[in-house]
């Protein structure tokens, strides 16, 4: 038998699905606007930007602004479909052939949001999201 703290817990799985989602998004937008405004610092030691239409500029458009809307919640199962091929992408080319282990490379992060986005885009955006309020109506 259950007790009820335990099935409280259990019920609000669905609320901490959208937390996940939300504080994921918030930690990758910062990627983003990092490559695109030097906010709230710029890449490398001399804090710049990427440089417009390269493919680190593009990663930076996707997360600033993908993340963005993954973070309220909108088009959440394809565009965490999309940030996660990103985050494949960004992990075999750049970290990868720095060597095997992420924590290594300096990967542990992009595998972490590869799987995450992965999940999300399976499981939805649970109920704090543009998309459940969307889908009631």
């Amino acid at each position: 038998m259950t007790s009820s703290a335990v099935t409280k817990w259990r019920s609000s799985s669905p609320y901490f699905l959208s937390a996940l989602r939300m504080l994921t998004a918030f930690c990758f937008m910062q990627y983003g606007m990092m490559k695109l405004f030097a906010f709230p610092a710029g890449m490398g030691a001399n804090n710049t930007t990427a440089v417009a239409w390269t493919q680190v500029w593009l990663a930076g458009v996707l997360e600033a602004f993908g993340g963005g809307l993954l973070l309220l919640g909108v088009f959440t199962r394809p565009l965490a479909f999309l940030m996660s091929g990103e985050m494949a992408v960004a992990y075999f080319q750049f970290h990868l052939p720095r060597g095997f282990w992420p924590t290594m490379n300096g990967g542990v992060s992009v595998v972490l949001f590869c799987f995450i986005w992965l999940y999300i885009s399976a499981a939805g955006g649970g109920p704090l999201s543009v998309d459940a309020v969307i889908q009631k109506k």
